[in-house]
């Protein structure tokens, strides 16, 4: 099981992954969730996976290949790539299309090879955009009325989000919900575990600067969580009881 979080704000998108992707009794394995492609000053692009996780790293090894990929001998255009489509739109219409691929070719020796993803970003004239990808190849975009996409164990990080992000919120303030949204989901199910990669796009920037990485030891995630749990002892002690 996975966690993935995108949250589309005004001042740019804040994305989250954690990197867990089997729990048991005697095995834990970490893997990167979050992948990301910058050209700077012309686009950032940022996709997180979940489900098959062979079926997720072919979809960003082929989407990676593709970069590098030349013209065709006797002239006309490359081949499609991240970086030479000319919207964000077209971005997520390739990964979708790539997933198509990859899950067809797999799908007849692998029973479960589904992965579905969260594309977003900004590619040069046209505001960040953030979209969630179907494990069929479809997609949908986020809007104002739809500022955040999950994948994999969603329940228990969605209240807080529910409760408290709204348009308003800076990206610090949306980075501090999403990673209380990821101690809830942690605290119930241990198949979500850290290192938790987080990311700050400030929008018009087009660099991928503001990552940061949060283990169960380190000092940020570990006093924002106590403050949190404690904080919420105490209000819930606060409140009169029932009548």
């Amino acid at each position: 099981m996975t966690y993935c979080l995108g949250i589309m704000l005004p001042a740019g998108l804040v994305l989250a992954s954690d990197s867990r992707s089997n729990a048991g009794v005697d095995q834990v394995t970490v893997v990167e969730k979050l992948t990301i492609f910058t050209n700077p000053g012309e686009r950032m692009i940022a996709i997180q996976g979940a489900g098959n996780l062979a079926t997720t790293q072919a979809v960003i090894t082929t989407l990676r290949q593709g970069l590098a990929q030349p013209a065709p001998d006797g002239g006309g255009p490359p081949p499609r790539s991240l970086f030479n489509v000319h919207t964000l739109y077209d971005v997520a219409e390739l990964v979708g299309d790539t997933l198509r691929i990859v899950t067809a070719r797999s799908q007849p020796f692998v029973e479960e090879a589904t992965a579905s993803f969260i594309v977003s970003g900004q590619v040069k004239g046209e505001p960040h955009r953030l979209f969630r990808i179907y494990p069929e190849g479809n997609f949908v975009e986020a809007s104002e009325r739809t500022q955040f996409f999950q994948l994999g164990e969603t329940k228990y990080g969605k209240p807080i989000l529910d409760r408290a992000l709204d348009r308003a919120k800076t990206l610090d303030e949306a980075a501090k919900l999403a990673l209380l949204s990821f101690d809830a989901t942690m605290r119930s199910n241990v198949a979500v575990g850290p290192p938790i990669d987080l990311l700050r796009y400030d929008a018009g920037s087009f660099t991928a600067a503001r990552r940061d990485r949060f283990d169960e030891d380190t000092p940020y995630w570990r006093d924002l969580t106590s403050r949190y749990s404690n904080g919420l002892v105490a209000l819930v002690e606060g409140l009169p009881a029932p009548p």
